[in-house]
């Protein structure tokens, strides 16, 4: 699979890229991420990006210029896109599922904003998705683009050394994950579950399940809605 994303602040994305899962699955040759500036494709000598906003206000907005020719350059390097995804506070809640559906993709662009966000006609005419990862404001969208990033990439068959653990993670199946436990058996008093050392797996799988629905209700009673 392969991302793209066109980023004010390139800078940011470095570090989560090059560490843990995202590290791996690039050298396992899984997983492909490339960084563009979109400084490289601004106006003039002074490789202006942004400018003030029609109608007054604070804050300054990503000009349409630089966006549209980065997007199609970016395009036609890739070979084309699945999705063009805009990260914004006021798009639809990124979630689990979307995150499936997304490491089934062959190629797609994460497109981050900045300031108050891009010129509307760059989302009307090139945007094929758009997603907020929570409703709340970034200072740009290149944190929320490597959450994505991670997200998805970890989902993609290989990268991860047991391809089950994605499976039993929070939201796969519409409730959070019960609690885990490790050694030692016994730690302060406090002892791990006898079901969970039984070996039984089929009491095993129920107790999960019983604790998944406990937890899911007292603390996300809407995911069972």
């Amino acid at each position: 699979m392969r991302i793209d994303i066109l980023a004010v602040i390139p800078e940011l994305l470095s570090g989560p890229l090059q560490h843990s899962i995202l590290q791996r699955a690039q050298d396992k040759g899984l997983l492909e991420v490339y960084v563009y500036d979109l400084k490289d494709f601004g106006l003039g000598k002074h490789r202006q990006i942004d400018d003030y906003q029609y109608g007054g206000g604070a804050g300054m907005v990503l000009r349409p210029e630089p966006l549209a020719e980065a997007i199609r350059t970016l395009k036609q390097q890739a070979g084309g896109y699945d999705e063009i995804i805009y990260l914004t506070p006021d798009g639809p809640r990124f979630n689990q599922s979307t995150a499936n559906q997304l490491s089934l993709k062959r190629c797609i662009l994460l497109v981050c904003g900045h300031y108050k966000g891009i010129d509307q006609r760059i989302r009307d005419v090139f945007i094929t998705m758009e997603l907020s990862i929570g409703d709340f404001v970034l200072s740009g969208g290149e944190i929320a683009a490597i959450t994505v990033v991670d997200a998805v990439g970890r989902l993609i068959p290989g990268v991860l050394n047991d391809e089950t653990s994605a499976l039993t993670d929070s939201f796969q199946d519409g409730l959070l994950a019960p609690p885990v436990y490790t050694r030692p058996a016994n730690f302060e008093g406090r002892e791990v579950p006898e079901v969970l050392r039984s070996g039984h797996e089929a009491n095993i799988d129920q107790w999960r399940y019983e604790k998944a629905m406990e937890k899911t209700k007292h603390r996300r009673p809407d995911l069972l809605e």
